[in-house]
């Protein structure tokens, strides 16, 4: 089905300095960039992608409500001096009283007056954003040394302020100071994933994470990056869509087709299941916690790779045992079942894996 290609890559990302804000082209765009710009794009495929946090995670991810992108056009002074009176007030009327309207016509006009405006944005010039981001660091900095943000205040004012600054001090003067106002601010901790797909505008902030994603290095950069911009590429696939970030936030599940022993089940074990709504990649996590925990995964039809990320135990598939500590990778074929064993009081793996006859949800449907 995907040739000699596996179909998803797997990582684990230890981010220090904010990564890029990107999005991935659907399939259609990356068959079109491709062709167009191969040194830019240098395949044909689409990149959806499953972020799981290992440590506590912060990024942006989404368009925001867009009641709160309003209040930002009227509370934050260089957000509006930037993108220009004009723009902020033809969104602003465009949008009220239609901000949570379900009715298709009011969506695609929200839609197409969010795109407007970040589009006016992502287009100024690179001295007009360089200038007034300091103007923007400068009110921040007013921001996060004054008293405590208002109690119920829904935008996080101290937070988003002391969040620019510290951009700032990565990236100084970047258009990305002032997208912040457009995304989401996400936060997961330990245990908790989003999925993003094709076209979603996101930024990696800080954490441990693992990603796992379609095989594709496809990426349409625009902001906190030396590397290659495609500015008008990203204005333009973006789908727009505007939701708060729990509408993308992951919901695991317990994963079916393992068999713990008694030691682990006695210790609270767990095998949980994220899977993403695309056929390429799931993930499960297993956390053995105790000495002498196993997790036996019965055979499926498709590759796996499995990554530790904390303590030390074993693997072992058919008459082979291998040692499988922090850092390990293991690479598992198709038909194969696999066997976990702690070695001490907390063993965490990540399985990535496809099923190539048809993809098994937790229920055993397909």
């Amino acid at each position: 089905k995907y040739g000699e290609k596996l179909p998803f890559l797997f990582k684990v990302l230890s981010i220090r300095k904010a990564l890029s804000i990107q999005a991935h082209p659907n399939k259609k765009l990356a068959e079109k960039l491709h062709s167009n710009d191969p040194k830019n794009y240098p395949d044909d495929n689409h990149k959806p992608e499953m972020t799981i946090a290992v440590t506590p995670f912060d990024g942006l991810c989404g368009f925001r409500p867009l009641k709160e992108i309003s209040h930002f056009l009227g509370s934050v002074p260089p957000l509006r001096k930037l993108v220009g009176e004009e723009a902020a007030g033809e969104f602003e009327e465009a949008v009220k009283g239609r901000e949570t309207s379900s009715s298709v016509e009011d969506v695609q006009r929200n839609k197409k007056a969010l795109q407007t405006l970040f589009s006016a944005l992502m287009s100024k010039d690179k001295s007009a954003i360089a200038s007034t981001a300091k103007d923007l660091v400068a009110f921040a900095q007013r921001a996060s040394e004054s008293s405590s943000e208002e109690e119920g205040s829904s935008d996080g004012k101290k937070e988003l302020a002391t969040l620019i600054v510290r951009l700032n001090s990565q990236f100084e003067g970047d258009v990305g100071l002032f997208v912040l106002f457009f995304l989401n601010y996400v936060k997961l901790e330990v245990g908790e994933a989003m999925f993003l797909k094709a076209d979603d505008i996101h930024a990696y902030l800080s954490g441990d994470i693992i990603e796992c994603m379609a095989s594709s290095d496809n990426v349409v950069r625009a902001g906190f990056t030396p590397k290659f911009q495609d500015i008008p590429t990203l204005t333009s696939m973006l789908t727009y869509s505007y939701a708060p970030i729990s509408e993308q936030k992951m919901n695991p599940v317990d994963y079916p087709y393992v068999t713990l022993n008694r030691t682990a089940y006695s210790a609270s074990s767990s095998a949980i299941l994220y899977d993403p709504p695309i056929e390429e990649f799931s993930v499960v996590r297993t956390q053995l916690n105790a000495k002498g925990a196993k997790a036996t995964f019965e055979a499926i039809q498709g590759p796996s790779i499995l990554i530790c990320t904390y303590g030390s135990g074993t693997i072992t598939v058919g008459p082979k045992t291998e040692t499988f500590r922090e850092g390990f990778v293991f690479f598992v074929g198709a038909t194969a079942e696999c066997t976990l064993e702690s070695e001490g009081d907390v063993f965490t793996t990540f399985k990535a894996f496809c099923e190539l006859d048809g993809k098994e949800t937790a229920n055993g449907t397909t």
